[in-house]
């Protein structure tokens, strides 16, 4: 009798005529048609002029005439500029002084509002309300309400009692700074004030019953169990605005206009003027990308201690 074989193919797990495995493909061409458009307006719109930028500031070029080949003579010279120096000095400064005002307001804005039952959804719709509105629109407001005599801020601050004399808050730098940094404050909050009043509803309401049993007070509340569980929130709030302050631009242009001479200007009015005034490509990109630098670093250490605070 003969001897009749059989061969079979080997057991892979995984059963391609199935139901359920065409359906994982589906879902797989259906996920890479969405994310398609995105990834090739991105590569389009962002990578490819990130890396032309970055080739750029390796050249002498003012737009209408040759490129010359100068290596690192850009940023070589950015570190002599004493003008970039004040510059970037500006920023900073109005960073260390944005944030923390930004995430405080923000953080007792929420927990005030937090406790309040009746018209607190209007309150998030009256905090959030500026956030929606563009950077020249918050500018022409607050240029508005800053003028020396017709102004409304210095109304209101006649009418309390607190001046006597017009105060004019473009024409001096120190006030210049308080003026886009009361701007910023005001455009900004809305977002600052929702991360935190989500976070804040959040948490467990049987944490504030069991420190109300113990006999702690609203302090000692909000010191031991409402701040450490918005930790990562915080962190999240401060890297975000630390990165949106050092890419100040508009209200330092619209507001004062970079005055008075030149006191609020920033890194990024640096870019503009060399970039889009004197028509200094090279300069200008090597400008850009010490600012990336910056950002970079600032987004390396969100990730460290986002990991450090989840653990």
């Amino acid at each position: 009798m003969a001897t009749q074989t059989s061969t079979s193919k080997p057991n892979t797990g995984v059963d391609t005529k199935s139901p359920r495995s065409s359906l994982h493909r589906q879902g797989w061409v259906t996920g890479i048609l969405m994310v398609l458009p995105y990834t090739v307006f991105f590569i389009l719109f962002s990578m490819i002029p990130i890396f032309y930028g970055f080739g750029v500031s390796f050249y002498d070029w003012s737009l209408l005439g040759d490129k010359t080949f100068i290596g690192l003579q850009n940023y070589i010279n950015l570190l002599q500029d004493e003008e970039f120096h004040t510059n970037l000095l500006n920023t900073v400064l109005f960073t260390l002084v944005s944030v923390p005002l930004i995430t405080v307001v923000g953080l007792l804005l929420s927990v005030m509002v937090n406790s309040i039952r009746k018209g607190q959804a209007f309150l998030r719709i009256a905090f959030f309300m500026p956030y929606v509105l563009s950077v020249s629109v918050i500018s022409s407001i607050w240029v508005i309400f800053l003028q020396p005599y017709t102004g409304l801020l210095n109304r209101i601050l006649r009418g309390v009692g607190l001046i006597q004399n017009e105060i004019f808050w473009l024409s001096d730098s120190t006030l210049a700074w308080a003026s886009i940094v009361m701007a910023t404050l005001w455009w900004t909050i809305g977002f600052v004030f929702v991360l935190f009043l989500a976070g804040l509803q959040d948490i467990p309401e049987s944490y504030y019953e069991a420190a109300g049993l113990e006999g702690a007070n609203r302090w000692q509340t909000f010191r031991y169990i409402t701040f450490p569980s918005l930790s990562r929130i915080t962190v999240l709030v401060v890297v975000l605005q630390t990165i949106s302050s050092f890419k100040i631009f508009g209200q330092s242009k619209l507001i004062t206009g970079g005055g008075p001479a030149g006191a609020t200007k920033t890194v990024v009015f640096s870019i503009y003027e060399n970039g889009f005034q004197t028509f200094q490509m090279g300069y200008a990109s090597a400008i850009a990308f010490v600012l990336m630098l910056v950002i970079l670093v600032i987004s390396l250490l969100q990730t460290t201690l986002l990991r450090r605070f989840g653990e």
